[in-house]
């Protein structure tokens, strides 16, 4: 390196201060513009909480200050109008006349005079109005109280906050319980050692104190924080933990989650040069003292395979994941014992998760995909395929499921029917799936599609619980078929 540098002629030197400059100022323009862009990934909200809707809208920002769409807030609230002439902005709402001017910070509210925090702003006929005035501005036009957390960017008009306690129960396992003034829905994340419920649509407040803590080892503390105009409750623990919901939702439960005894690495394909054959699970025994499973559910993708993006902060292999824990819980409750291929963020191939389900020599198997499109539930089963000759106790590999078609199709119109009696769109579908073609039992997938428009339902916890229980129930009305085709 030494001889490079010294072999630099003057003239190369002196021609490359411009060179420099020019690759530095390059830096900087792409360095702003990733931060410009990690600055957009999080759009700035607002939440409005009141008896009427409950909704959220974009926050602006101007000369350094949050602003919002005066219309936009009061519009979900009743009959509002707007009338432009020229810098003057005139806006009723119900019977309250209001009067704005742009760049002005003078307005009148009911004839009376009103000054904004900043100025007013008229863009397109769109008035927007400075958020730290929202409190008084609301509290004259509405003709009640309104509550502005400023910090949070959220909006309590009346009397509306959801109040919860908390409260670990040592009767048996430990779990945590809490209970809420009014029914919530909160979407649900899992991590090791911590449990994340947010709040999206309902007016959560903190319970007294933002940090609670419990005499307990296994869950020892919970806190409740807000920004963004959302609500997170955080549950820490030292274990695996999931929630469930009851009461009709005015009260989840958080427990830690059953940890299945054969969570060993999946076994190995046999070696031979045709990779497409696999021992048959028929042919080997469960090992003596091992749990024996009903069920194997399977949540697709995981590890460096995150599947379709949901939305921006949510991926598929989250959902499926969170799904198949609930659903092994469903499941268990109704007395099937049931093993999870993935109970983390793990890397598994196709090949290997067919190969964990032939070792569990369980009656049915269960793999999960989750999707932005369509709605409701899709129930898919293998098609049967054309193979080679089995070879004494091998099989070819993609006709595996050959034989257990008719348990198959029984399970899925089983499953249907519940979905159905839930009142959940569902649809049934024969295609050639992996690894479905390549299982040796009963096998189905279940993909979850949101029931309405709004893509965060197929990971929140009620949605998840309705489908789930139905699945579990339908698999349950024909567990002794399952078991004698087994």
């Amino acid at each position: 390196m030494a001889s490079l540098r010294n072999s630099v002629s003057t003239d190369s030197r002196k021609s490359n201060p411009p060179a420099l400059l020019w690759l530095a100022s390059l830096c900087i323009l792409l360095l702003l513009s990733a931060l410009l862009l990690s600055a957009a990934s999080e759009e700035r909200r607002i939440s409005i909480y009141s008896a009427v809707a409950n909704y959220s809208l974009p926050v602006t920002q101007r000369n350094g200050m949050d602003y919002v769409g005066l219309l936009e807030i009061l519009e979900p609230l009743g009959t509002v109008s707007a009338k432009q002439n020229g810098q003057r902005w005139k806006f009723r709402y119900e019977d309250v006349d209001c009067e704005f001017t742009a760049d002005k910070r003078s307005a009148k509210i009911r004839g009376s005079d009103f000054d904004l925090a900043g100025d007013f702003f008229l863009e397109n006929g769109r008035g927007l109005v400075p958020l730290p005035s929202l409190n008084t501005l609301l509290s004259r036009v509405l003709g009640g109280p309104v509550t502005l957390n400023q910090t949070a960017r959220r909006v309590f008009i009346g009397n509306v906050a959801i109040h919860f306690t908390a409260q670990v129960i040592k009767n048996g396992p430990e779990k945590l319980v809490m209970n809420f003034s009014s029914p919530v829905n909160p979407t649900i994340a899992t991590e090791p050692g911590r449990l994340r419920m947010v709040f999206s649509h309902e007016p959560l407040v903190a319970p007294g104190a933002q940090i609670l803590t419990f005499d307990s080892k296994t869950i020892p503390s919970a806190a409740f924080q807000e920004s963004n105009g959302v609500a997170e409750v955080v549950v820490n623990s030292s274990t695996s933990i999931m929630a469930s919901f009851s009461n009709d939702g005015r009260t989840i439960t958080v427990t830690p989650t059953i940890v299945a005894a054969a969570q060993a690495a999946p076994p190995q394909l046999p070696p031979g040069p045709n990779p497409l054959s696999a021992l048959l699970a028929s042919a080997s025994a469960p090992v003596p003292g091992t749990r024996h499973y009903f069920a194997v559910v399977d949540a697709s993708h995981g590890g460096d395979e995150r599947g379709a993006a949901l939305s921006p902060n949510l991926v598929e292999k989250d959902v499926t994941l969170a799904f198949a824990r609930r659903l092994r819980q469903e499941l268990e409750t109704r007395g099937l014992p049931t093993m999870l291929v993935r109970d983390g963020d793990s890397t598994l191939t196709l090949d290997q998760r067919a190969s964990a389900v032939n070792a569990a020599v369980a009656a049915i198997y269960i793999g999960i995909h989750v999707t932005s499109q369509g709605r409701g539930v899709r129930l898919y089963t293998a098609l049967a395929q054309p193979g080679e000759q089995n070879q004494g106790p091998f099989v070819n590999w993609n006709t595996a499921q050959n034989p257990f078609l008719s348990g198959s199709e029984t399970a899925v119109d089983a499953i249907e029917a519940e979905l159905k009696n839930k009142e959940i769109a569902v649809r049934t579908l024969a295609v050639t799936l992996r690894p479905l073609n390549n299982v040796a039992t009963a096998a189905l997938a279940i993909e979850l599609a949101p029931a309405g428009s709004d893509v965060s339902q197929v990971n929140a916890s009620v949605y998840q619980q309705l489908v789930s229980g139905a699945v579990a129930a339908g698999i349950a009305d024909v567990r002794g078929k399952l078991q004698a085709t087994k």
